[in-house]
């Protein structure tokens, strides 16, 4: 009995599939439509790399492949024990921030206009966090800011 109404919901979502996004009309309504968003696929990127631009925005930088060889440190600050840097990649057109020597509770931010992406040392013994990347066309558009658990602060730049 399942089956079968599940077979009846297909044919009816093809029915309406056929009737207004079939082979008829691709006039102004496919034009109309926006891309979805994905990540970049561009045959031009290294193996490995999955975004550039605005595709990495928001992304994690090692899943994306763009950290490791691919990544420079464009800025740093000390501020107490913590190192912040300010991370970037030519290739993925991407910056992040990221902390090192951090304590829990640290927080690192990355700023690119106005655009921010944050991320916290969650677990006691963890020294390292790292934000979502967001796009620039180069590293001086973008700055990277602690917030150390004891509410010190300070930024690149």
């Amino acid at each position: 009995m399942f089956l079968a109404g599940l077979v009846g919901v297909l044919v009816v979502i093809g029915a309406v599939f056929s009737i207004t996004g079939g082979d008829g009309d691709r006039g102004s309504r496919s034009a109309a439509k926006p891309p979805s968003p994905a990540v970049t696929t561009d045959p031009d990127l290294p193996p490995g790399v999955k975004c550039a631009g605005s595709g990495c925005t928001g992304k994690d930088a090692e899943a994306m492949g763009c950290s490791g060889e691919l990544v420079t440190t464009a800025r740093s600050v000390t501020v107490g024990t913590t190192v912040v840097e300010v991370r970037y990649s030519r290739t993925c057109g991407a910056a992040w921030g990221r902390i090192t020597q951090a304590a829990q509770g640290d927080q690192v931010q990355v700023v690119v206009g106005a655009r921010k992406e944050t991320d916290t040392v969650a677990q006691a013994g963890d020294t390292i966090a790292y934000t979502p990347m967001v796009a620039v066309k180069d590293a001086a558009q973008a700055r990277a800011c602690v917030t150390l658990a004891s509410g010190r602060k300070g930024c690149t730049r």
